[in-house]
């Protein structure tokens, strides 16, 4: 059953409110620190409401942090290597197996032990160069930390039944995956690490889009809106951004249909929260 918000602006504050509560329930219940899972497709607000929801969560007395599963992506070089080892499709970043796992689980383990004194790293992608930012400029959280919020486009990603993976859904996969090889190898990555990674989630939140084909003009704006270093590559046009998001295709649409989380929240075209229900 959904249980709306009210429309308009106000119910950007009516969800961030009903979550906050949800994420202090949590906490209090398991007495340390908890990590939240926050899932939505590319451009969904994500990054948005997981910095409002810290300001929330500081205005009530916690310590709490949000990373990107995006700043944990493996360097151009790495997946270039994967690209030549594997297949040439996870020269791009984005899916399962282009992140760097083990950073990812020895941040999170660094952030949930840390005490009063605890510097603890944040790792940061610079997507305008598609590649890591130096480690000198990543920002460090001091102190202890109640809540870590972990948002991205496949947190809490399950993987697809094998026969799934046999028809292609896209040009993409036609004409550069027609044997399955790339698909199958980002299933299995599901089936395994990031099955271990997203374990560790204590809360699973979906930002529900409506359909798949509300990403690309998600997607479109976010590129437009990318502050590019001196020397990066130019911003991608239509038909570059529409075959880039066609690597997230398949899983967005799993993700869709299987609503893996405990807390979904629809959203509108405007990303407005439209309301909350718990998955069935």
């Amino acid at each position: 059953m959904l249980h709306p918000f009210p429309q308009g602006p106000a119910a950007f504050d009516a969800s961030d409110r009903f979550l906050v509560d949800q994420i202090l329930a949590r906490s209090a219940a398991r007495h340390r620190s908890i990590l939240v899972g926050l899932c939505g497709a590319q451009g969904s607000g994500k990054s948005h409401t997981a910095a409002r929801l810290v300001d929330r969560l500081k205005q009530a007395g916690r310590s709490a942090v949000a990373l990107s599963i995006d700043d944990f992506y493996l360097g151009k070089a790495d997946r270039q290597e994967l690209g030549r080892t594997v297949h040439p499709l996870l020269a791009t970043r984005g899916v399962p197996g282009t992140h760097d796992l083990p950073l990812a689980d020895a941040t999170l383990s660094a952030l949930r032990d840390a005490n009063e004194t605890s510097h603890v790293p944040l790792p940061v992608f610079d997507k305008s160069r598609d590649d890591s930012a130096p480690s000198d400029q990543w920002p460090v959280h001091i102190g202890r930390c109640d809540v870590v919020i972990l948002e991205g486009w496949c947190v809490g990603a399950t993987p697809e039944e094998e026969q799934a993976l046999d028809d292609p859904i896209n040009a993409l996969e036609r004409g550069e995956d027609s044997d399955g090889r790339w698909r199958t190898f980002v299933n299995d990555q599901l089936v395994g690490p990031y099955a271990e990674l997203f374990r560790r989630i204590d809360l699973r939140i979906l930002l529900r889009a409506s359909s798949f084909d509300q990403v690309l003009g998600w997607r479109t704006e976010q590129e437009a809106k990318l502050v590019r270093t001196p020397g990066a590559p130019p911003p991608m046009d239509a038909d570059a951004l529409a075959r880039f998001i066609a690597h997230y295709e398949r899983i967005t649409r799993h993700i869709l249909a299987t609503e893996p989380a405990e807390i979904i929240v629809p959203i509108g075209p405007d990303r407005a929260p439209v309301g909350w229900r718990e998955r069935d």
